[in-house]
């Protein structure tokens, strides 16, 4: 079953369970807003986050024109997988002219054609639904513990005291959208994460990756200051 779903390009990737935060300026996409906002009351506030391939950079919480520049085919530019964002909070922005959202990722969604003849893309999209796969359960247990390692090592090459890490999920699925979100990898293998057919596929690539990137910072004196896992993100 197919539906048609607002799409909100960003260079970077949402994942199920996760928070989004957005300010929302450019015309398009408060467009998009306005129409959310004219839904039902009991209508669900969803759009489709899907991360742009290449050169467009759309920062989530600094939004401009992600849409501008993607020529006659918009579909080349972005990604096909995507995941569902619910606006669960939104709100005029204090300065006037935009609005805040705080929306969480839900479903992951495939996009089959775009259309872009509105004031912002609107995708046909079909749900991805998440398969378990084999072996998830005793994967997610070493995922858990890599993840730790990795966060400890972390805070090691910037000199810190990892404190009030909060407990990990017990579910694998969700244990692996949490990694995947908090791990510093680039777009490219964010989207890989996303877009893997089962969680057990998606826990043995993280094992792997996690397995790497904390052997790349043991040996490093300094990383780069992008924090993103000193605290992890929570999920819904």
């Amino acid at each position: 079953m197919t539906a048609r779903l607002p799409l909100f390009p960003l260079n970077s990737v949402l994942f199920p369970g996760l928070v989004l935060p957005l300010s929302i300026f450019e015309e398009r996409y408060r467009a998009l807003v306005r129409d959310l906002i004219a839904l039902p009351e009991d209508a669900p506030r969803v759009f489709g986050v899907v991360a742009i391939r290449d050169g467009h950079e759309v920062a989530p919480k600094d939004a401009t024109d992600a849409a501008a520049g993607f020529g006659e085919n918009p579909a080349q530019a972005l990604f096909t997988v995507g995941c569902t964002a619910d606006a669960a909070t939104i709100g005029e922005h204090e300065t006037g002219g935009g609005y805040e959202i705080v929306a969480t990722g839900t479903t992951r969604f495939r996009v089959l054609s775009i259309d872009a003849t509105g004031p912002y893309l609107v995708g046909e999209v079909e749900e991805l639904p998440e398969h378990s796969g084999e072996g998830a359960g005793a994967l997610a247990a070493g995922v858990a513990r890599a993840f730790r390692t990795y966060q400890k090592r972390l805070a090691g090459a910037r000199e810190r005291t990892l404190a009030g890490a909060p407990e990990l999920p017990d579910e694998p699925s969700v244990l692996s959208y949490l990694v995947a979100a908090a791990t510093i990898l680039d777009t490219p293998a964010k989207q890989r994460l996303l877009e893997a057919p089962d969680t057990a596929t998606r826990l043995a690539e993280e094992l792997r990756l996690l397995r790497r990137e904390a052997a790349v910072i043991s040996k490093l004196r300094t990383i780069p200051a992008v924090d993103l896992t000193q605290k992890a993100p929570s999920p819904n």
